[in-house]
């Protein structure tokens, strides 16, 4: 991330503040504009992939997610994000295994 950084000015409705308000009270942010640079670099990483990846969205049940933080906590994987292409990648090994087992057993 780049430390220099510019001035914007953004009129944002009166009830989008008071949710971000309702964030920086639970102390997840500190203020309006950490909120908001937060949300600029997730809307930055969503719409700007590099060519080799390609980006999904997946909604997990919050269950799952509490799971997979936990995860992240313990040092398994070092964010969600990597928790879950991990997942990805493990499933989509067993399931390749298991294709080339059930073709080998096919032919002989």
């Amino acid at each position: 991330m780049s430390t220099e950084s510019e001035r914007v000015t953004v009129r944002i409705p009166k009830d989008k503040i008071e949710a971000l308000q309702i964030l920086i009270d639970k102390g997840q942010y500190s203020n309006v504009s950490d909120v908001v640079r937060a949300a600029i670099d997730e809307f930055v990483t969503t719409h700007i992939t590099p060519e080799h990846i390609t980006r999904m969205t997946v909604e997990l049940p919050k269950g799952n997610m509490v799971k997979l933080e936990e995860l992240v906590h313990d040092g398994d994987a070092i964010s969600v994000d990597d928790a879950v292409r991990n997942a990805v990648r493990d499933y989509v090994r067993k399931r390749l295994q298991q294709t080339i087992e059930q073709d080998q057993q096919e032919q002989d």
